[in-house]
């Protein structure tokens, strides 16, 4: 359940609030839902079915190998602000950057249309705290396939950020308004998009590209498949896969998953110990995410990043090898350390 407390809206009140909420999520948040059964706000979600059936004005804007390009570049660029980012480092705190560096990657994950840093993350420590259990929001389990994938967050009572278990990033003031304003950031990549095709068309026409086409490639296309790509995570990663820990939920490791979400799928080494950055535990277990910030990491930009301890990796406990505590598995606790 979110922290908000809500009061009772009338009718009109709650339509009203329902469309403000396409540009200001975080419009009347004392009068959302979350109680009771979550069922789908299909008014609420208009922004999102929007985005996926722009998808089919590949019908008439064609293609060419520079927008399919395009398009995937910009998916595994974003995949890596949201896996990086939003879940590396947002939800789990498992390295240190700067308030500058963090700021720049909380606006290219608000680029992904899937919400705000803070509402993403709240969400996703809860999820660790209860996980396949009946108050998991996106358990397959729980909820069967379609609900964990994407039906979860079309209910009103998952709309709301849970800011006090996100409260040591939500004392931010650029982080609550990336979050409460989470369209801008989307908007602004739509329309660069159709300006990059614009002056491709214009300088370089022999690319055979043009507004139109990279809006619907760049934007649409790349944006829907990151959307799809990133639930993967909640939902198949819960049902196939193989399981190397015990840890009293479904996740499961997934070679595929990995590559597709830039190391994720190895779901049940993270469900494992989340305290660490690397979430492919062993060399043959590719995740491309901790080798970006490991990059990062040698120019100075992050800093910190966590391996994952032998006694971890082979499935022992702290007490056998001596090694000392290991930091809090969400980061919930822990102070801010971006300056």
């Amino acid at each position: 359940m979110s922290d908000v407390r809500a009061l009772q809206p009338t009718k009109a009140r709650e339509l009203w609030f329902t469309v403000l909420r396409w540009f200001d999520s975080w419009a009347g948040l004392e009068y959302m839902k979350v109680e009771g059964p979550p069922k789908m706000d299909w008014l609420r979600c208009v922004p999102i079915i929007a985005v996926h059936l722009m998808c089919l004005g590949v019908i008439w804007v064609g293609w060419s190998w520079t927008a399919i390009a395009v398009a995937v570049a910009f998916y595994f660029v974003r995949m890596f602000a949201i896996t990086g980012w939003y879940h590396r480092y947002f939800s789990h705190r498992t390295f240190k950057t700067s308030r500058a560096v963090q700021f720049a990657f909380a606006v290219l994950g608000g680029s992904c249309a899937q919400r705000g840093p803070l509402w993403w993350a709240g969400h996703h420590r809860h999820h660790h705290i209860a996980s396949d259990t009946p108050d998991d929001v996106h358990s397959p389990r729980q909820g069967g396939f379609l609900w964990s994938h994407i039906g979860w967050f079309t209910s009103q009572t998952h709309f709301a950020p849970r800011l006090k278990a996100i409260a040591d990033f939500a004392k931010y003031p650029e982080l609550r308004f990336l979050d409460r304003f989470d369209i801008l950031v989307p908007t602004v990549a739509g329309f660069g998009m159709f300006g990059l095709g614009e002056l491709l068309e214009a300088y370089a026409p022999q690319l055979g590209t043009n507004g139109p086409q990279m809006l619907i490639w760049g934007f649409f296309i790349s944006t829907v498949a990151l959307i799809h790509g990133t639930c993967t995570i909640n939902s198949l990663s819960h049902v196939y896969g193989s399981q190397r820990y015990e840890t009293g939920d479904d996740s499961r490791n997934n070679f595929i998953l990995a590559l597709i979400t830039m190391g994720e799928g190895w779901h049940n080494n993270h469900h494992y110990y989340p305290a660490s950055t690397r979430q492919g535990f062993y060399w043959w277990e590719i995740d491309m995410t901790y080798y970006c910030l490991k990059a990062m990491e040698r120019l100075g930009l992050v800093w910190d990043v966590k391996g994952v301890p032998i006694y971890v990796r082979e499935g022992k406990s702290k007490h056998e090898t001596g090694a000392a505590p290991s930091v809090s598995l969400t980061g919930s606790s822990l102070a801010n350390d971006a300056s």
